[in-house]
């Protein structure tokens, strides 16, 4: 009697059904097909409340309807039989788990106040998600997974996005006003959603104003919870991932989904080590290409974070005991250094940009692959290649001094003694001798390591330095010698100008003596007015003839002329 699959899951509950249907006086008259199961109903049932059947009946045109696949709608059989039950007035239960599934098969159904306006399963189905199920954080989750067995439709009719809205507006209202011990909980919540719904939940909580913690904190949360057995393996352990075929799959389909929806750096700046410790699992998962290198550009965008330890963790294989993955570690600084001359507006850190255009950023990340690069150096497998691809991945102008790089390049060049002239000049082209410091120098002019080119530029700096310093101390005297000219010149000038005026003021008590207009005592006194002058002229005037009468001592009625002597000269011929 039960038109039902017997593989069915829902066989028992179809049973049951038919047996009400069939028990009935009336027998039915048409026959609803969902998939490989089968109702046996009645139109009058159905018409009442459903006006997608309802059209389908007055389609045919008066013909009789006896068979309608639904196999179309929401939800599959399980769903219908609810809303078969609802048509004939049978209780059923309504939970979260179910309502996603009821909710679109009304819609779908037509199910709505435009076929019945009062008793109508859409009603019911709001009523319960308004009041029920979207009243806490935990209830939206279950309806917005539940939405994903129904996409296209579910977002069709927007029932997703509107439960998107929800989660993302509760969680959002949790991580900035808590309302349980645990402040983290809600974020435990979304850990059972699928990555994609996670992935809208995360741009709507965005959207309500979710600080770049709270996003980073759901990302973090949901790789602990899905990549558990992956993400918590030591970092230097001694086997390789080891786990069933099923399982591997299973932890590569989730690590690659999630890679594929980390937000930008700017809205969620995720930690470094979950980073690293995300670039180790799809390491050891061979997961996709796309994938490991979407993880490599987020670690770049967050390298000025990593330590030297945390460089060495993502560059050990899978033993945990030798440097494998040295070119991954390359990759990212590369990309790094892209980020930052974009940061900068051009190629400034690439070409020649000095050290002061270098972002506090850069420089200490060229101190962390300074410190890396030391540590990988002594080992035995590490080809010239590929320490001069690590330890020269940023611009020489990322360093004030590169004393550190090279401390590296002498620690390799003692760990490999059987390098030949050519290869020991590739592992120095990653420092530059002119940036060393003076006791770096000095070091270098007498390390027997390094290559004879490199000693010879760390002496000539120190003989350009020398000479630079002779230069300027004679340049110094220069200026110090005409300074003081200068300044014997202007005392010589304003001598000049005061001898000018006591002449002019002497020809003028001159000419009146000469008028002969005043008596004799008035004689008198202009005679000893001008022998007075007279001294402080001959006293000031600094060309005065050797040999001249000295005439400071006449008066008026002495004639007699005292010659000083002339002075000797003493010539040697």
């Amino acid at each position: 009697m039960a038109l039902s699959s017997p593989r069915s899951p829902f066989s028992s509950s179809m049973e049951r059904t038919n047996q009400w249907v069939f028990s009935q006086e009336i027998p039915s008259d048409i026959l609803v097909q969902v998939n490989d199961v089968q109702f046996p109903l009645h139109k009058v049932m159905l018409v009442a409340k459903s006006g997608y059947i309802r059209r389908k009946i007055l389609e045919l045109n008066g013909a009789e309807l006896n068979h309608i696949d639904l196999s179309a709608v929401p939800g599959g059989a399980e769903t219908f039989e609810k809303a078969a039950k609802f048509c004939y007035g049978i209780n059923f239960e309504i939970s979260v788990h179910n309502i996603a599934g009821l909710w679109c098969t009304a819609e779908y159904l037509q199910m709505t106040n435009d076929c019945c306006c009062t008793g109508n399963l859409a009603g019911r189905a709001e009523e319960f998600l308004v009041h029920v199920a979207f009243k806490t954080l935990s209830g939206s989750v279950i309806v917005l997974n539940s939405c994903e067995s129904l996409l296209p439709f579910a977002e069709d009719v927007a029932l997703f996005k509107r439960c998107v809205d929800v989660v993302a507006m509760k969680a959002c209202n949790e991580s900035i006003h808590p309302t349980r011990a645990t402040t983290e909980w809600w974020a435990t919540e979304l850990t059972s959603l699928s990555p994609n719904s996670l992935q809208k939940v995360l741009t709507a909580m965005k959207s309500f104003g979710a600080s770049p913690k709270s996003l980073s904190t759901a990302i973090t949360t949901f790789a602990d919870s899905s990549l558990s057995d992956i993400l918590l393996r030591p970092t230097s352990t001694s086997t390789p991932v080891s786990l069933p075929d099923d399982a591997l799959a299973h932890h590569r389909a989730a690590l690659e989904s999630l890679a594929a929806i980390l937000p930008s750096s700017r809205d969620a700046p995720l930690p470094f080590t979950f980073l690293s410790s995300l670039l180790r699992a799809a390491t050891s998962l061979s997961a996709s290409l796309s994938s490991r290198r979407e993880i490599e550009r987020r670690i770049s965008a967050a390298l000025d974070q990593a330590s030297a330890s945390d460089l060495i963790s993502l560059s050990l294989d899978a033993t945990g005991h030798r440097f494998g993955d040295l070119e991954s570690v390359r990759r990212i600084i590369a990309g790094f250094v892209e980020k930052e001359a974009a940061a900068a507006g051009g190629g400034g850190l690439l070409f020649g940009g000095g050290a002061v255009t270098c972002s506090p950023a850069m420089q200490k990340v060229a101190r962390t692959l300074d410190a890396f690069a030391a540590e990988i150096s002594t080992d035995e497998d590490l080809t010239v290649s590929k320490f001069a691809a690590v330890a020269g991945a940023l611009p020489k102008a990322s360093r004030r001094f590169d004393d550190d790089v090279y401390r590296a390049v002498d620690l390799y060049l003692k760990a490999h003694p059987g390098l030949d002239e050519l290869e020991r000049e590739k592992v120095c082209s990653v420092m530059d001798p002119l940036r060393l410091s003076y006791e770096a120098r000095l070091h270098a002019s007498q390390n027997k390591r390094l290559p004879l080119q490199i000693v010879l530029h760390a002496l000539y700096h120190d003989q350009l330095k020398l000479r630079s310093g002779e230069s300027e101390a004679t340049a110094t005297s220069a200026q110090t010698a005409a300074a003081s000219e200068a300044a014997l010149a202007r005392e010589n000038a304003l001598l000049r100008m005061e001898l000018a005026k006591m002449k002019m003021y002497v020809s003028d008590m001159q000419k009146e003596h000469a008028s002969g207009s005043k008596g004799s005592s008035a004689k008198k006194g202009s005679s000893s007015f001008f022998s007075s002058v007279s001294k402080t002229l001959g006293k000031l005037n600094p060309f005065k003839m050797q040999g001249s009468k000295d005439t400071l001592n006449l008066d008026d009625g002495v004639g007699e002329v005292i010659t000083k002597p002339r002075r000797r000269r003493f010539s040697i011929s």
